[in-house]
């Protein structure tokens, strides 16, 4: 693999926000929560949100006789539940997926984007969709990450998983293994970097952010012996971005990254690799872990669950998840508007 060179023309410098970006939410705004694929869970874990308190107030988008008779199956009252009514095409059965729904997913997730963008809401907090039967309803969708960045015109987006005291980013998500070596390029990483960077200041409030980025290889490569990607790509992108001023630890060997001793005075760890990340974060947050996607002009964090078809209707559902979302996307949001520290 050849050592590519990190310019200026070849990394875009995302540590400013994208012209045209929206400005900070005002400190009173809500935060909107898309309700997602109706035949899931979603309906059933925005009802556990009746009579609990955050910090911000919130708003939740869904069709009003949906989350009605989702309350009724469990005896629930839905009053004071903020529903902000957006209809169903056709009548929705919890666990039968109906291609019907598609265009319904597809506008929460348009009218959230909009209120983001504009500042009308503070932070968006997305409920599981179901990619499948979007696309099988003719409507092309990769998965939340690319739907957003595609509407907000956003070039690069970063996922990270938070959880059990950790933030676990990827600088490559879902590709087979074969293919995680040749997307990892001094170009991709640098920018995942400076992305993560700036939204640890940003949008999480910590002025000098310590990144502790793993190697790709077995013990960070063992000086060549297992691999040159640390050698070729990983150092040398990370020389450059701490002559810049980062605060960058690595790359370091993933079988130790993890550990209490490593992690202790970190703010962010980077993974190569989805597996190499989140099984560590899966074991240590599986119930409360969220994911936040960085790079976008506004915040967005989501639950870190699918829709879990088999259990919708059922109350059997954990909220947990989502409840950690919105705290997180509330904490996130206060750290726009207050100052950096550390």
């Amino acid at each position: 693999m050849n050592t590519a060179s990190i310019s200026d023309e070849a990394v875009p410098r995302q540590l400013q926000p994208a012209e045209g970006s929206a400005s900070a939410p005002a400190s009173s705004a809500p935060i909107v929560i898309t309700s997602g694929e109706p035949a899931g869970i979603g309906p059933d874990i925005c009802l556990s949100l009746a009579g609990r308190t955050f910090s911000r107030p919130l708003i939740i988008l869904g069709d009003e006789r949906l989350f009605a008779e989702r309350a009724a199956r469990r005896g629930l009252a839905i009053d004071g539940l903020p529903i902000r009514h957006v209809p169903l095409r056709a009548p929705c059965t919890p666990g039968r997926l109906d291609v019907r729904h598609a265009a319904y997913v597809l506008e929460m997730l348009d009218l959230a984007i909009a209120g983001c963008l504009a500042g009308e809401f503070a932070a968006l907090v997305t409920a599981p969709v179901y990619k499948g039967i979007i696309n099988e309803a003719g409507l092309p969708f990769t998965g939340h990450t690319e739907y957003l960045a595609a509407k907000s015109g956003t070039p690069q987006v970063v996922m990270m998983l938070v959880g059990a005291g950790l933030r676990v980013a990827l600088a490559t998500t879902h590709l087979p293994l074969r293919q995680v070596p040749d997307a990892i390029t001094a170009a991709s990483l640098a920018s995942t970097i400076r992305i993560l960077h700036h939204d640890l200041q940003t949008k999480f409030g910590i002025a000098k952010p310590r990144i502790l980025v793993a190697g790709l290889n077995p013990h960070a490569g063992e000086d060549g012996h297992l691999g040159r990607e640390e050698i070729e790509i990983i150092a040398p992108t990370m020389a450059a971005l701490r002559a810049e001023g980062l605060d960058l630890v690595g790359p370091l060997p993933a079988d130790t990254l993890f550990t209490p001793g490593v992690l202790a005075g970190s703010d962010a760890q980077l993974a190569m690799y989805h597996d190499q990340g989140l099984a560590v974060l899966k074991y240590a947050a599986f119930d409360t872990g969220i994911n936040v996607t960085l790079g976008l002009p506004f915040i967005r964090t989501s639950v870190d669950h699918g829709t879990a078809l088999a259990l919708a209707g059922s109350g059997q559902a954990s909220p947990h998840s989502l409840w950690a979302a919105i705290e997180a996307a509330a904490e996130m949001a206060a750290a726009v508007c207050a100052p950096a520290k550390r």
